[in-house]
């Protein structure tokens, strides 16, 4: 369990298993720039989020749901959670994210998915098996379960996330393809500063420690 004064935001979990010295600049140095895809982004987020909430084919649909948990240390807010009836009449939250672009490689998208629906299991006391991602660039919702490995992955991001966010140190940057759409790349300059080691081999390094 975490203090309310150690919570950190929730999206900070797919930024660091995204590009762990992205993480660093933005939510320890404090440094943001914006580009052409973070806008779009936004815009998707800010239309997310323009009702608080309405009724469409028997589903109730909550946006900017506040979200909040102890166990993860975590808090932020949801785009969009789903309430539909289950067979007992009662309503299951389904957690749905808006991406503006495509399928990551690795679980960062879901991790942050499934984190939401930690929050809202802790406030809400009930079990959430599934939630989607809404990805913009293809037009299409990818279906989510949070399974017993999704869950753990997660838990453990969180707590990894938090001694990272301790530390204070921003790591040398590493230089792949999805640098270049990434709004801080004129801050980072990988090309110049990077090293020859994989971001899974830095976040190995860093569970090891």
């Amino acid at each position: 369990m975490y203090n309310e004064e150690d919570s950190i935001q929730l999206s900070a979990l797919q930024h660091f298993l995204f590009c762990p010295r992205q993480c660093a600049l933005s939510y320890i140095e404090q440094v943001w720039e914006e580009n052409i895809l973070t806008a779009e982004g936004g815009v998707m987020h800010d239309r997310a989020h323009e009702e608080d909430f309405e009724t469409r084919n028997g589903v109730r649909i909550e946006r900017g749901m506040p979200l909040r948990s102890l166990k993860l240390g975590l808090n932020g807010k949801a785009d969009v959670v789903e309430f539909h009836k289950d067979g007992f009449g009662k309503w299951l939250p389904f957690p749905v994210e808006y991406k503006h672009g495509k399928p990551k490689e690795n679980n960062c998208d879901k991790v942050q998915l499934c984190a939401q629906a930690i929050c809202l299991e802790g406030v809400l006391g009930v079990s959430i098996p599934a939630g989607a991602i809404f990805y913009g660039k293809i037009r299409h919702r990818l279906d989510v379960l949070f399974d017993e490995a999704l869950r753990k992955e997660t838990e453990d991001t969180a707590h990894l996330l938090h001694e990272f966010i301790k530390a204070c140190k921003t790591p040398k940057p590493v230089y792949s393809e999805k640098c270049e759409n990434c709004s801080l790349v004129g801050v980072c300059m990988p090309k110049i500063f990077g090293r020859k080691q994989s971001v899974e081999e830095y976040l190995r390094e860093a569970i090891k420690e």
